[in-house]
């Protein structure tokens, strides 16, 4: 019997023409990229910027990074403590304080920090920043949820995943911190990338020596990945977009490495497997073992949890195995958003098919994506909303995506068992609960590196559909804002894109949207009577991507492509319908 490997998202998407390319450079520098983070270390105590996330009606978290008085590098170990004092105000020269306090950080966590603030207004705006050793921060703004019974508030959040570093400039967040229509910034994973700058180099080869990674070597240990969230968060885009709006975040595969499942991950050697180390430059060979991914991996939720405005893990207690992430926010009368977390109890997965076979391991219940207290929270919060809408924060494709029939191609092959396809029975069990619920629920996905609105029918049997278009609710799905597409896959060709796209959507006939060459990022915006999703695409000299690739572009602009939205009761997409204007209503403060 012949048994077909699983093929990476990362080996669908990089494609091979861009592989080659970045091969072709050999060992690379990357004095650029540790000079970066060297330099914003020495460039004053708060170097790394500041940021707010996981907002409430009544808190938000805040979140920096200090330089120690002896400058160490991030994920050095080193430095001494400091002092940190904060403060949150009501405008943003500071006249109207409303809270205000101090803490300590060190290097057992490598100098960052997290306060959660208390006791503030519903739906209004704040100023906040720090001090420490006689130095003052940016000033970043944030806000409170609107959450208050009995009333309804507009709701707009932008939403985005895939950045990363080598792949190209950060225009997407520069436009994301252009806009002041926003309630919250939702980021669905990939915020970083753990590949190297050699072999296994990710992005257009055109970059190289000007986006590269550090450390130069995939990151491994917690040092390795400290350092990574450091360089990202030298970006003076993303550092922007942090300090403009709050983010509510959830990791997907590559802020720990591609294709993490419960034990183990495509891109990682055990280490007691027969290749058990990787050289990067300058490095003798066998000098880095990737070792044991458990311990690999919870170096990754540490760093995770130090750089990134996120509250500590089981902030809403529920049933769960392992660390939780998960949790729910809530919009008043509105809408309730739940953020899911589909990695780290995840069964391995499994090929589409098994000796000429579709694979009957995708439909076995013993395999999940969320472990089962994980979606049994999911398909309670859901049926039991007494809300208008039920947003879900997820990370891969749900609804099914069918291969293009070609030769090796079976009908009924599913596209990419890494996505919800690839858990048949959790996919089936949560397209139930949606259908079952009196809330209208509506899936918001990255991932993928294109632009989706989807319909959700049961069943996914596409002639059934076709006859009666039924759906328990909608997806939509955000591009990605760096990492390579449709068009990069498919060396390069914008043609290539748009015929396989039309191709899917023909075998997928609930995909009513797909586009997979543009960049950039998503912004939804939910009222009682129907939610709008927005595509924002990057452009250098208005070009999205068919004749030129605006990642290369640090001088790239963000312009309105595509807008798709679902009305109330109807649970299917529809459009395409004009841009969105401006917020009903508009926060305290504002």
């Amino acid at each position: 019997m012949v048994t077909q490997t699983p093929l990476s998202r990362r080996s669908v998407l990089q494609g091979g023409a861009v592989g080659a390319a970045a091969l072709a450079f050999g060992a690379l520098t990357t004095e650029q990229a540790r000079a970066t983070v060297a330099e914003s270390a020495r460039a004053g105590v708060f170097g790394f910027g500041v940021a707010s996330g996981d907002p409430t009606a009544t808190d938000v978290l805040l979140w920096t990074r200090v330089t120690p008085s002896r400058p160490a590098l991030p994920g050095s170990g080193r430095g001494p403590g400091s002092r940190v004092d904060w403060e949150v105000a009501a405008d943003e020269g500071f006249r109207r304080v409303v809270r205000r306090g101090s803490l300590r950080t060190d290097a057992d966590r490598d100098h960052t920090v997290k306060v959660v603030v208390g006791g503030l207004t519903p739906y209004t705006r704040y100023w906040y920043r720090f001090t420490s050793r006689g130095e003052t921060s940016p000033v970043g703004r944030t806000q409170t949820s609107p959450d208050e019974p009995g009333r309804t508030h507009a709701l707009r959040l932008a939403f985005v995943s895939c950045s990363n570093y080598t792949g190209g400039f950060f225009t997407a967040y520069r436009g994301l911190a252009a806009r002041d229509d926003l309630d919250a910034v939702l980021h669905l994973g990939d915020y970083l990338y753990e590949y190297g700058n050699d072999e296994d180099r990710y992005g257009p080869a055109s970059l190289a020596g000007t986006r590269d990674h550090e450390p130069a070597t995939e990151m491994v240990t917690l040092a390795d990945y400290r350092l990574r969230h450091a360089l990202y968060k030298t970006g003076p885009d993303l550092q922007a977009a942090h300090q403009r709006h709050p983010w509510i975040t959830v990791f997907d595969d590559h802020e720990i490495t591609n294709d993490a499942y419960d034990t183990g991950a495509e891109n990682h050697e055990q280490q007691d497997d027969p290749d058990t180390s990787y050289t990067g430059p300058g490095e003798p060979a066998g000098t880095r073992a990737e070792g044991d991914f458990l311990a690999r991996r919870a170096a990754a939720f540490q760093a995770y949890l130090e750089w990134m405005p996120i509250r500590e893990p089981g902030w809403q207690p529920a049933p769960h195995r392992g660390t939780q992430f998960f949790r729910r926010f809530s919009f008043g009368d509105l809408a309730d958003l739940s953020v899911v977390e589909t990695r780290q109890n995840r069964s391995q997965q499994v090929p589409a098919t098994v000796g000429g076979q579709l694979n009957p391991a995708l439909t076995a219940p013993a395999r999940h994506l969320p472990e089962p207290e994980q979606l049994t929270w999911l398909t309670d919060g859901i049926t039991g909303s007494r809300k208008t809408w039920h947003l879900v924060g997820n990370q891969t494709v749900l609804t099914r995506v069918l291969a293009l029939p070609r030769a090796g191609v079976l009908g009924g092959q599913v596209f990419n068992a890494d996505q919800w396809d690839g858990y048949q029975a959790d996919q089936a069990a949560l397209v139930a609960a949606m259908g079952r619920a009196t809330t209208d629920p509506v899936v918001l996905t990255g991932d993928i590196h294109s632009s989706w609105a989807n319909d959700l029918p049961a069943g996914f049997d596409a002639a059934a559909y076709r006859t009666a278009r039924r759906s328990v609710g909608v997806e939509f799905v955000c591009p990605s804002v760096t990492s390579n597409g449709f068009k990069e896959s498919l060396g390069g060709s914008a043609a290539a894109a748009q015929s396989a796209t039309a191709a899917f959507q023909g075998v997928n006939p609930w995909i009513r949207y797909l586009e997979g060459i543009g960049h950039g990022f998503a912004v939804i915006d939910v009222t009682p009577d129907r939610v709008q999703t927005d595509f924002w695409f990057i452009r250098s000299g208005g070009d999205k991507g068919l004749a030129v690739d605006p990642r290369l572009d640090p001088q790239a602009t963000v312009g309105f492509e595509s807008a798709w939205q679902s009305v109330r009761g109807t649970r299917v997409v529809s459009g395409p319908v004009g841009q969105l204007g401006p917020r009903s209503d508009r926060p305290r403060g504002a």
